[in-house]
C-alpha cells in the first residue's frame, strides 16, 4: 500500500483529540468546518483558468516568475500555510518523498508556496532538508488571485492571541490571512490543468492524482508510486 498523506493527517488529529484541551480542539475543528461549509460558494481557481504573470521569492534569495517556471513545460505549485504549521510539516516531507523524485525525472518544477516572509519560511526547508523549492508569495498576491485565501475567524484569533501573537506576526504579513492548502498544475501555456483546494487543512491532496495528470500532460507512461 502506498504512503497516504491523509492517514498521517488523521493521526495528527487523533493525537490532538487525545492531548488538547477540549475547548481549544473545538475552536480548531469549528474553523476547519466553517471553511468546508463555505467552500461551495467560493470562486476558487479552476481547470481552464489562465494564470496571470506572478512573481515568488525563493527562500534562498532571488525570484521565480511564471515565465521562468513554465519555460520548459508544466509546473506544480503547492500552497501551504506557514513554516510552523504542524500539518504542513507532515505534508511537505510527504510531497518531497512522493512527488518530487518523479517530477524531477520529468523536468517539472515543484514549488511549495506560502505567504510567510522568506527569512522565516526557510525554516521548513532546512528543518526537513527539502530539495523541492520553497517560495514566498508576497502579500498573498498569487493566492488571492486564485481565490484560495481565508481569514481566521474570531474564535481562532482569540485563541492565537492567548498563546502570544497573531498569525500575521508569525508570517510577517501583518494580516490574519492564509492560503487554504491547494495544489495547482500549470501547463506550459499558463493554463490550469489540475487544481484541488483543501478548505480543511487536515485533508490534503495525495501525490498520485497529481503525478497522473502531469504524466498524461507530457505523454509519459505512469510509474508506480513509491511505497
Amino acid at each position: 500500500m502506498s504512503e497516504s498523506l491523509n492517514r498521517q493527517l488523521a493521526d495528527l488529529h487523533a493525537e490532538r483529540v487525545a492531548t488538547w484541551a477540549p475547548a481549544a480542539l473545538q475552536v480548531n475543528i469549528n474553523q476547519r468546518q466553517r471553511l468546508v461549509d463555505e467552500a461551495p460558494g467560493k470562486d476558487f481557481v479552476k481547470v481552464g483558468d489562465v494564470l496571470e504573470p506572478f512573481t515568488l521569492l525563493k527562500v534562498e534569495g532571488g525570484e521565480l516568475n511564471r515565465e521562468l517556471l513554465l519555460a520548459d513545460g508544466p509546473a506544480v505549485l503547492i500552497f501551504f500555510r506557514f513554516a510552523g504549521c504542524p500539518a504542513c510539516n507532515i505534508a511537505l516531507p510527504y510531497y518531497q518523498r512522493q512527488l518530487y523524485p518523479r517530477l524531477r525525472e520529468l523536468g517539472v518544477p515543484l514549488i511549495a508556496v506560502s505567504p510567510q516572509v522568506p527569512e522565516r519560511l526557510v525554516e521548513i526547508k532546512t528543518r526537513h532538508n527539502l530539495e523541492l523549492q520553497v517560495a514566498s508569495d508576497p502579500d498573498n498576491t498569487l493566492g488571492r488571485s486564485l481565490g484560495v485565501l481565508y481569514s481566521f475567524d474570531e474564535a481562532s484569533r482569540k485563541a492565537a492571541l492567548t498563546k502570544g501573537k497573531g498569525i500575521g506576526e508569525t508570517t510577517g504579513t501583518g494580516t490574519w490571512e492564509l492560503p487554504q492548502p491547494t495544489v495547482v498544475v500549470i501547463a506550459k501555456d499558463g493554463r490550469v490543468v489540475f487544481t484541488q483546494v483543501s478548505p480543511d487543512w487536515l485533508v490534503r491532496t495525495e501525490a498520485e492524482p497529481v503525478l497522473r495528470v502531469v504524466e498524461q500532460l507530457l505523454g509519459q507512461a505512469p510509474l508506480p508510486i513509491a511505497i
